[in-house]
């Protein structure tokens, strides 16, 4: 007070009040710094990876198809967009994680997030639930820590991941939650009605032929890529009487093509029979003796749905329970699941589950092999491609699938 007292104090002859606003007044405008190159270019570009990563999360993703799994409605090398409002995108688990990547650092093996911090998951509304047919980009749940040795015959290259982490596989949704799903000779019957199958689905067909054909003319024109020569008996459907004949998989739309070449003597699907057990089947039961052409009948997993836990229930359900309801309480003893060493005779289900499987039916790890997926592993649904890349062309100028770019995926 003593300061500002004195401050203001003058001489009343020498007082000029203009001079006073003047002296007050700052003598220049002081200008902004202006940004060095380096600095906007670190906005920008951390402007681009926030919007990228809020994209990628909230609305759409990029995915590249590279493996044969889903041929031919989605083929290698399509390059697809996924969304991820349609069934609600999920919050983050792990948020120690560098942007914008999945598992590795690009072009590393070196791990891209650090799981020192696990979030719970929510899953914010979305526009539908995942129906029958829909075509679904979900995290591969073996990778569970407690799960993924055993599947090592199936899928080879299995690491354990956070849920959130899970290598992302595209498959269709054959069954959803509740339903009763049973494959009889191929064909998939869902609540006792077959259903409907997709335009492009592909199987594995017997060409017998009188003769050896010109691959590139007739498989390569036909976009067959999946073709073997076979000359030898194969099952009960191929006689000795062949002397050419080759193993392909492709569309019925081809086989019916292929049908009215003159060399072509017959076309039978490959199919396993009935009661034949193929190994490294889900469930893996000693009491079952499914194959992926006839598998079931199974219900699959709804949430608030009580099931009785027998032995073949429990290998049903078992890793269910265990590993995706979150019961870590829970462990299997001489083919039972037990709880606390009490032996559980009947469980309710705490979500949805799913039943996938490929387009290409006998080249297609999926449901059949390892399982239901949980509705927490669900990322969003395959909308359409945006480019394809043939990985094998015939010739530089077909490098591109033209007819693919832009195509709906159904």
């Amino acid at each position: 007070m003593l300061f500002i007292k004195g401050s203001v104090t003058c001489d009343s002859s020498n007082h000029n009040p203009e001079m006073s606003v003047l002296e007050l007044a700052p003598k220049s405008k002081q200008q902004p710094r202006k940004k060095s190159a380096f600095r906007e270019w670190f906005d920008s570009i951390l402007f681009a990876v926030v919007a990228a990563t809020i994209i990628r999360w909230l609305f759409f993703s990029a995915f590249v198809i590279p493996t044969p799994s889903m041929e031919n409605s989605l083929l290698v090398g399509d390059y697809l967009f996924v969304s991820r409002m349609h069934y609600g995108t999920t919050t983050p688990i792990t948020p120690l994680q560098v942007p914008l990547t999945h598992q590795t650092i690009w072009g590393t093996q070196i791990p891209s997030y650090l799981d020192w911090i696990q979030l719970p998951q929510f899953r914010l509304p979305g526009f539908t639930n995942v129906k029958n047919g829909d075509v679904v980009v979900f995290n591969l749940p073996v990778e569970h820590p407690d799960s993924y040795q055993k599947y090592s015959n199936v899928l080879p290259d299995l690491h354990p991941h956070p849920a959130d982490l899970r290598s992302n596989y595209i498959k269709r949704c054959v069954a959803i939650a509740g339903d009763k799903l049973e494959i009889r000779g191929g064909q998939v019957f869902v609540n006792g009605k077959p259903m409907q199958n997709p335009p492009r689905l592909q199987n594995e067909y017997f060409v017998s032929t009188t003769t050896q054909v010109n691959e590139e003319n007739i498989f390569h024109k036909n976009g067959i890529a999946d073709y073997a020569q076979f000359t030898e008996t194969f099952g009960d459907s191929i006689t000795a009487n062949d002397q050419f004949g080759y193993i392909v998989k492709t569309t019925s739309d081809i086989v019916a093509k292929l049908k009215t070449y003159d060399f072509v003597k017959r076309i039978d699907p490959i199919l396993l029979d009935k009661g034949l057990k193929e190994p490294f089947l889900f469930p893996g039961a000693e009491q079952l003796d499914w194959n992926k052409d006839n598998f079931g009948p199974i219900i699959i997993p709804k949430e608030g749905t009580t099931v009785q836990l027998n032995e073949i229930n429990s290998a049903l359900y078992g890793e269910v329970i265990k590993n995706y309801d979150g019961n870590s309480d829970i462990a299997f003893e001489n083919g039972r699941l037990t709880q606390r060493g009490k032996i559980l005779e009947t469980y309710t289900f705490k979500q949805d589950y799913y039943f996938m499987m490929g387009d290409n039916r006998h080249d297609s790890a999926d449901s059949r092999y390892w399982g239901f997926v949980p509705k927490d592993h669900i990322v969003g649904k395959a909308v359409f491609v945006w480019m394809s890349i043939d990985p094998n062309p015939t010739s530089f100028l077909r490098k591109i699938r033209w007819d693919r770019i832009f195509r709906i995926i159904g």
